[in-house]
């Protein structure tokens, strides 16, 4: 028995050195050099909307289907508006708004917003992400799915915030705001926050357009064919119709499509980091079926299948396989296929074999075995070049498509650069998951390249604005110029973390944000917040702000009073009994407060003595000596309605002017020691003062 133990305790040392030694064998491509699993789109675009790419100074015009991530900056001019759609979230943005994507990843949204309105649906979170939305003067962040709705002043002094569903909470300069469905709030101040909430009010033009968008995505067709992580699918009902194939299952059709169409024929290539040579179409619905799943022809038609609905979606740049790559290519040219069903995608850039796994599993029905293999040999082994692999689009006539090398790489419109190559010059062509081409700036601006400098862009004063983040970002993207040189030698393969981390200064901080202390939370009032104008065309210039004053701040308004709450004191002996001035402010209401009738108002009652409502057929009583009595108004005459209640209590700072036919009730309490002023006597009448000398009659007479 000790001798077969040993046996095997030698056979299990042996076997763990071997593992070991395979291990060391193979290049440490950790979890941590994958790039995220999910991006952005650019969908839906009204007018002038620019872009700009991460880490670069041009902006450019933006294009629709351009995939959006971390450091990726968008501009809407006037009159105009963008949509950026994401798998579980949708951001809209309205004119003269200023978005970027502080952060992007598998578990983090976070977005800065330097100048404008932004409507947001969030359709999920799990339970380890933040959604988070950061402006010049606070971050908010979003707890569960909803509508928000947030705004930035044009001068980044003020921030709105409307929640029409879910719940979330505003964070600035040590202070905490919780907000929940059904709450507009209002955030002003720059070192110290000052807040508001108010009910919130009729939707506008720009609320009934996202609302409409989210329409689409609620009632779409397509949602019971996807995985709900495939981003764009609400597009493909007006453009193509499903059908049930024995073979491959659910298929998509385009039906808006030319003669001769084939995938990754209409659109451009552009380098996008972290993933590399990433596909751009030019159809409104060309996103979705580009960056998830595979295609197959069927009798002659192109059709596309969707990945498995249960298994999350992983976004990967473009689903081809390249023919000709390297230094020349064939002929000067490169080309490309789209995947079929379950071929294994091979990415270009640095990741391990998890991501692998997961990229291939949701996009297709494939063995993990088969990709496992496909990695040892592609990735580990580093053998670009595929040999063993039958590829069923290769042979598909119009399925490869060959553009000249310097129009793949100027981002050029492939379907007007495509060339015709002999079939036996392609079957003779290398393929491989990599085009070995080396970018240019050109690639990273994209096919409107040339528009740099002659589009709208941010003013200085918004391009340059730092935001409040409650969540640390990661350091700014490194430019382009600065990536090239090392990019070169490698051509096609996009250069790992740890890479870029070299590049990149040693003590690089995000100027964009300044990160908010940890906060204590502070309860909403309701009072009169500080109105949100639209959104307008901003100026180049800040506009100066006044310190605010604490006292009128809508976040302290003056504290309720009981309702037995006394008058104010008596005026002192000394001074005389002042007139109300039209600025005099009312009275903070009282908290339990009953509402007066429309009849009569209750007046405020002098000597810290309650009111003791006489009966109603009780007489008026007799004026006092020193002043005549006051005329009695016939009921409901000179009574005016009181003003209306409302669920907010005014700042102690309104104005009220008190009615003039009423002075005995909103006038100040006479002096304690004021000298009465003697009244002259009222004329009698005969009948009067015949009934006097009556009274006046010794008894008898």
């Amino acid at each position: 028995m000790r001798t077969t133990l040993q046996k095997f305790g030698w056979c299990g040392l042996l076997l763990g050195l071997a593992l070991i030694a395979n291990v060391l064998a193979k290049p440490a491509f950790a979890q941590d050099d994958d790039p995220p699993g999910r991006v952005a789109r650019l969908g839906f675009m009204e007018g002038s909307v620019s872009f700009q790419p991460a880490g670069e100074d041009d902006w450019v015009g933006a294009v629709p289907n351009r995939p959006m991530t971390t450091g990726d900056k968008l501009w809407t001019d006037e009159n105009s508006r963008a949509e950026v759609q994401l798998g579980s979230a949708v951001i809209r943005l309205a004119p003269f708004t200023g978005f970027s994507f502080l952060n992007l990843d598998d578990n983090t949204i976070q977005i800065q917003l330097t100048s404008g309105a932004i409507s947001v649906t969030v359709r999920w979170l799990n339970d380890n992400d933040d959604f988070e939305i950061d402006t010049p003067n606070l971050a908010f962040t979003a707890f569960q799915p909803g509508h928000y709705r947030i705004q930035a002043s044009e001068d980044g002094y003020t921030t709105g915030i409307i929640v029409r569903e879910g719940d979330g909470e505003a964070t600035g300069n040590g202070q905490s705001y919780g907000l929940h469905g059904g709450q507009s709030a209002t955030f002003s101040g720059a070192d110290t926050l000052y807040a508001d909430v108010e009910p919130i009010g009729e939707p506008d033009d720009f609320d009934v357009w996202s609302q409409g968008r989210d329409h689409r995505y609620d009632f779409s067709r397509s949602r019971q064919y996807l995985s709900r992580d495939v981003v764009g699918f609400d597009d493909l009902d007006e453009n193509g119709d499903w059908r049930d194939d024995p073979q491959y299952g659910h298929v998509w059709f385009p039906n808006r499509v030319e003669v001769g169409w084939a995938p990754y024929h209409t659109g451009h290539w552009a380098w996008v980091s972290p993933w590399g040579w990433t596909w751009v179409d030019d159809a409104p619905w060309g996103y979705a079926p580009f960056h998830y799943g595979r295609w197959v022809n069927a009798g002659g038609r192109w059709g596309w299948i969707a990945g498995p609905v249960a298994v999350q979606a992983v976004y990967a740049p473009a689903l081809v396989v390249f023919v000709g790559g390297g230094p020349g290519g064939f002929g000067g040219n490169v080309g490309w296929f789209p995947l079929g069903p379950r071929e294994v995608f091979v990415p270009s850039y640095h990741v391990s074999e998890g991501y692998m796994t997961r990229v291939n599993v949701s996009s297709t029905t494939v063995n993990v075995t088969q990709v496992t293999n496909v990695y040892n040999t592609t990735i580990v082994h580093n053998t670009t070049t595929i040999t063993n692999v039958t590829y069923v689009n290769r042979t598909v006539q119009g399925g490869v498509t060959v553009v000249p090398q310097q129009a793949f790489v100027s981002a050029q419109p492939v379907a007007k650069a495509a060339v015709v190559v002999n079939v036996r010059e392609i079957a003779a062509a290398p393929v491989s998951g990599r085009m070995a081409v080396a970018p240019t700036s050109a690639s990273v601006l994209g096919s409107h390249a040339a528009t740099a400098g002659h589009v709208a862009a941010p003013p200085a004063a918004v391009a340059n604005r730092q935001v409040v983040a409650k969540k640390t970002p990661p350091p700014p993207p490194v430019p382009f110029a600065k990536q090239q040189q090392a990019l070169a030698a490698h051509p096609g393969q996009p250069l790992a973390r740890n890479e870029v981390q070299t590049l990149r200064p040693a003590a690089a901080v995000h100027p964009m944000v300044k990160q908010a202390p940890p906060a204590k939370p502070v309860a909403l009032t309701s009072g009169h917040p500080v109105k949100m104008a639209p959104p307008s065309r901003p100026s180049n210039q800040p506009t100066p702000h006044p310190a605010p004053q604490p006292a009128a701040a809508p976040n302290r308004p003056a504290p309720a009073q009981p309702n037995n709450h006394p008058a104010p004191a008596a005026e002192p002996a000394n001074r005389p009994a002042p007139t109300a001035p039209a600025s005099r402010p009312a009275p903070a209401a009282p908290v339990n407060h009953p509402e007066a009738t429309p009849s009569r108002s209750a007046p405020v009652q002098p000597n810290n003595r309650p009111a003791n409502p006489a009966p109603a057929n009780h007489p008026a009583p007799a004026a006092p000596a020193n002043r005549p009595p006051a005329a009695q108004p016939k009921p409901e005459e000179n009574h005016p309605a009181p003003a209306p209640q409302s669920n907010r209590n005014e700042p102690a700072a309104r104005p009220q002017t008190p009615p003039a036919e009423h002075p005995q009730q909103h006038a100040a309490p006479p002096p304690a020691a004021a000298k009465p002023v003697p009244q002259k006597p009222k004329p009698q009448t005969p009948e009067e003062k015949k009934r006097q000398e009556e009274q006046q009659k010794p008894p008898g007479e």
